[in-house]
């Protein structure tokens, strides 16, 4: 008879410290500047442990990646467009201006150049950005508002965002957050 694993248990420790190990070494030396090896020792782990579980280390970044991004930045259900947008940047912009947010912008970014494996996850990454904006606007139209479409959310809010935290040009003020709602719903809602 097989034991059921308990959530929480070891196991569920042993990926919160392999993941943390992975941003803290992101932040550190940047992507592509750490191994497996790096990561185990970080997190006081056994090598075998980490390939066993993930298998590679673009497998484990994109994990980290994902975990990170279905754990952070809730989707807002306000009962407006509006200020549903106005929540979700300001959730984006401290999620990425938190202590792993640029680590993980930073293994996305990577992940890119990684080969196939890499663009995968990636492309896992934006998906679930790109669902999570989805299921906000959806529940638009039932309210009898016209929402805008995920891509241009990424481009009038989330790209802003990522560009500034990414090369620190300038700070993330519910001013200029509220701005870049302003200028979607102006160019995009009708």
């Amino acid at each position: 008879m097989d034991t059921p694993r308990r959530p929480g248990g070891r196991s569920a420790r042993v990926r919160a410290s392999v993941h943390r190990a992975v941003t803290e070494l992101v932040a550190e030396n940047g992507y592509g500047n750490f191994t497996v090896g790096d990561v185990a020792a970080r997190a006081g782990v056994a090598d075998s442990s980490i390939y066993r579980r993930w298998g590679s280390l673009e497998a484990l970044t994109s994990d980290v990646a994902l975990t990170w991004l279905t754990t952070n930045s809730p989707i807002p259900d306000t009962g407006s467009l509006d200020t549903d947008l106005r929540h979700y940047a300001a959730g984006v912009a401290r999620d990425v201006s938190g202590p792993d947010g640029l680590a993980v912008l930073h293994v996305v970014i990577a992940l890119s150049r990684a080969g196939a494996a890499g663009n995968k996850a990636r492309d896992q990454f934006l998906d679930e950005r790109r669902k999570q904006l989805q299921q906000m606007l959806d529940r638009a139209p039932a309210r009898g508002e016209h929402p805008p479409d995920a891509l241009d959310v990424v481009d009038h809010i989330l790209a802003p965002i990522y560009l500034r935290t990414l090369f620190g040009a300038g700070t993330l003020t519910s001013d200029y957050l509220d701005t870049l709602v302003d200028r979607l719903l102006a160019v995009t809602v009708t």
